[in-house]
């Protein structure tokens, strides 16, 4: 069993994703077996919470023990996780914050697994905040497109405007924030191809909506894909991994200048 306590008002759906990664898994599952509890009643829907509010989770050793992330490094400063697809990155946060001090740093979409970084403690947040920032982040992104590539390797520029009603962004060619997105073909399998993906800009989304608007859509993208190939090849999920990130410091995280972190995920 798992217990929280409601820090703001959210449905149920919301609140699980975004607290408890292994509930998320099985969220219809524990609902239709009435195995979630709120303020100590069983509930069998999505109900909406408000601050205060007590939630429980009686899921089975295997639903509890399914693998939200995988550890990759760890020091006193920083955490290295590969995340799982299917996983928000603020449920990830939710289960490092419960072992002790931990910041978050930046996000990966809920279907995109890989590569994430946390600070452990305040200098270090301020010196990956200031990384983030300052683009001394290197980030290297694993992709699988629907089509062929007219070039083998491009640096594509064009414009990204949010959409946050729709939770969704446009990519425009002179509307929004500049976005950079290199690409580089691995492979060609059939209809679809790998792709190396270095991140000059990062926005929401870009990956994404940027090779979508190219017309070379992620596979499995429910948002800005191609329903039809998704249907084809069962792709319910995006085939993205953030496959690197290398750091590039010379203050606090000097130590960690030049350094790898790697997914051990593969398209």
């Amino acid at each position: 069993m798992k217990s929280y306590t409601v820090s703001e008002n959210a449905t149920l759906k919301e609140f699980t994703d975004n607290h408890c990664a292994q509930a998320s898994f099985c969220f219809r599952a524990l609902l239709k077996a009435r195995e979630i509890r709120v303020n100590g009643e069983r509930v069998g829907r999505d109900v909406p919470l408000k601050a205060g509010d007590s939630v429980c989770y009686y899921m089975t050793a295997a639903q509890q023990s399914k693998k939200a992330f995988t550890e990759l490094y760890r020091d006193e400063n920083v955490i290295v996780l590969d995340k799982e697809s299917g996983v928000h990155s603020e449920a990830v946060f939710c289960a490092l914050a419960e072992e002790g001090e931990c910041y978050f740093v930046h996000r990966l979409d809920r279907n995109t697994a890989g590569v994430m970084i946390f600070a452990r403690n305040g200098r270090s947040n301020s010196a990956l905040l200031a990384a983030f920032r300052l683009k001394r982040v290197e980030k290297i992104y694993y992709a699988l497109v629907c089509g062929k590539m007219k070039q083998r390797h491009a640096v594509e520029e064009a414009f990204l405007l949010k959409d946050e009603r729709a939770a969704r962004v446009r990519i425009t060619k002179d509307l929004g924030e500049k976005i950079v997105t290199e690409y580089e073909v691995l492979e060609e399998r059939g209809e679809l191809s790998f792709l190396k993906i270095t991140l000059h800009t990062g926005k929401t989304h870009q990956i994404r909506a940027h090779l979508s608007y190219l017309g070379h859509p992620v596979l499995g993208d429910e948002k800005y894909g191609n329903e039809e190939l998704n249907r084809k090849y069962h792709a319910t999920r995006q085939r993205l991994i953030a496959k690197e990130l290398t750091l590039h410091d010379s203050g606090d995280l000097a130590y960690l200048d030049g350094k790898t972190f790697a997914s051990e995920k593969n398209l």
